[in-house]
């Protein structure tokens, strides 16, 4: 228990701390993918600025107010200009006013359409060399190069992509090398620590253990040793065969304290067993038990009772079908793995129940059945059968609203529960409200299910299912 808890505390630790180191190490790569890009562009418009004051325009004729970019002189013979846009990576392409390419120093011009744009744009180019299609990923801008109200052209600026994508493309290498070690990191240490915050409940609990090991042992000798004494007493006073009528008020108190103790002692064993499974501290032993045995040996304890109230109590088994020709399937047909103490005092209280709310010429029937899930598309038999007890009566029922609480710990349904004739039920006042709560607790130790139907005044139904495969 506490290294699944040891176990759930690290993993969180190293859980939480990963989201958070995930979510900087996004915000750290946006940041630095938008500064790249920024850069990029500002570099560009840069670029646009110093092209446009080398351009050269001159005058088409000396009669008008026309002009004209002088291509030679402003890029051809620019050679500062054009040195530096090549050490940069830069493009440049200068278009006529139609949108005619006039000068490139791209080796093949780059059929894209002009679009004016002076924030910037990634556009991608596909290129066919050798037969073969070739992708290519451009930041652009684009300027138009006005003379008042005259248009003398397109000037575009590309700068290769790469020069964003590679550095990202490190830098979110570095960034999950960087998490992948800090996260191994955070998993050491969340576990070192999650063992030093384990280490004072270990010992609480530790002494909480030793306590109820303690109690347990001192409550059951005490209820043993008062056990004792009042069976010797009684004992005696049936040796010393006076019929005083004090003596037979002494032996009517000390037959009273006799139950008592007995369903004190009950109680506390009730108790105990439940809090060792909520704990997880109980150390059960699971081994092979035929549940058609230990139904038998149930129903047979329990037919005495059944004898003096008048009530039929029958046990059916549900043979296997003619289909099952295998011997070791059918040897053990209504074999699973479990704790046999734990199944006796199981059915024992469904079974002790029933006959407790049955009246009189009533009737209790124990049915025992294996279930054989198959595989609707394959018609291939599950691997993972159950068996299931079937525990039903003809008593006088529970009412709907009572039935959500049953296996609550203590609850008990009203006193006044009565059988249709009006009569009421005085026996449930005897009982502690703890049968319930213990048949699902051992229900759910062995990985099962349970089920309570009723109908008042007409009877109960309870179901128990559990697996016959259980690792344990």
């Amino acid at each position: 228990m506490f290294q699944t808890t040891r176990r759930r505390l690290a993993l969180w630790y190293t859980a939480v701390t990963a989201l958070l180191l995930l979510l900087f190490a996004t915000g750290v790569y946006l940041y630095v993918r938008n500064t790249l890009v920024e850069r990029i562009d500002d570099t560009l418009n840069h670029v646009v600025e110093v092209v446009e004051r080398s351009l050269v325009i001159e005058p088409i004729n000396s009669n008008t107010s026309q002009y004209r970019i002088n291509v030679e002189a402003s890029f051809r013979d620019n050679t500062d200009t054009v040195e530096t846009v090549e050490d940069d990576h830069i493009d440049l392409e200068w278009f006529s006013p139609t949108g005619q390419l006039l000068w490139s120093t791209l080796s093949e011009p780059l059929d894209i359409p002009i679009h004016v744009n002076r924030t910037g744009e990634t556009v991608h180019v596909v290129r066919q060399r050798d037969g073969q299609n070739s992708s290519l990923l451009l930041r652009q801008v684009t300027q138009r190069v006005e003379v008042g109200k005259q248009v003398l052209g397109y000037l575009r600026v590309s700068h290769p992509w790469f020069e964003v994508t590679k550095p990202s493309r490190q830098l979110i290498l570095d960034l999950a090398i960087g998490i992948w070690m800090m996260v191994l990191s955070v998993a050491a240490s969340g576990w070192f620590l999650s063992g030093k915050a384990m280490e004072p409940v270990y010992e609480s609990y530790q002494r909480l253990k030793q306590f109820t090991a303690d109690a347990s042992h001192e409550l059951r000798s005490l209820i043993a040793l008062i056990q004792t004494n009042v069976q010797v007493a009684l004992a005696d006073l049936d040796a010393a065969e006076v019929k005083d009528a004090t003596l037979s008020h002494y032996r009517q108190q000390l037959q009273v304290v006799e139950r008592l103790t007995q369903r004190l002692g009950k109680l506390v064993n009730d108790l105990l067993f439940l809090a060792r499974q909520d704990s997880g501290i109980s150390q059960e032993n699971f081994s092979a038990c035929p549940v058609d045995a230990l139904l038998m040996e149930v129903v047979e304890e329990q037919q005495l009772l059944a004898a003096e109230k008048n009530i039929t109590l029958t046990f059916n088994l549900i043979d296997p079908p003619t289909t099952e020709t295998k011997p070791e399937i059918l040897e053990n047909w209504f074999t699973l793995s479990g704790n046999w103490n734990q199944l006796i005092q199981l059915f024992t209280n469904l079974i002790s129940n029933a006959l407790r709310y049955t009246p009189p010429s009533g009737q209790v029937n124990v049915e025992l059945a294996r279930l054989e899930t198959t595989n609707r598309s394959s018609g291939l038999r599950s691997s993972h059968p159950q068996l299931q007890i079937k525990v039903s009566d003809t008593g006088i029922g529970i009412p709907t609203e009572a039935i959500p609480r049953l296996f609550d710990r203590f609850y008990r349904v009203d006193p006044a529960r009565t059988h249709p004739n009006g009569s009421i039920k005085t026996e449930n006042t005897t009982g502690s409200g703890l049968g319930l709560a213990i048949a699902l607790a051992i229900v759910e130790n062995h990985q099962g299910q349970i089920q309570l139907e009723s109908t008042l005044g007409k009877g109960t139904n309870v179901t128990v299912t559990l697996p016959i495969t259980l690792e344990k």
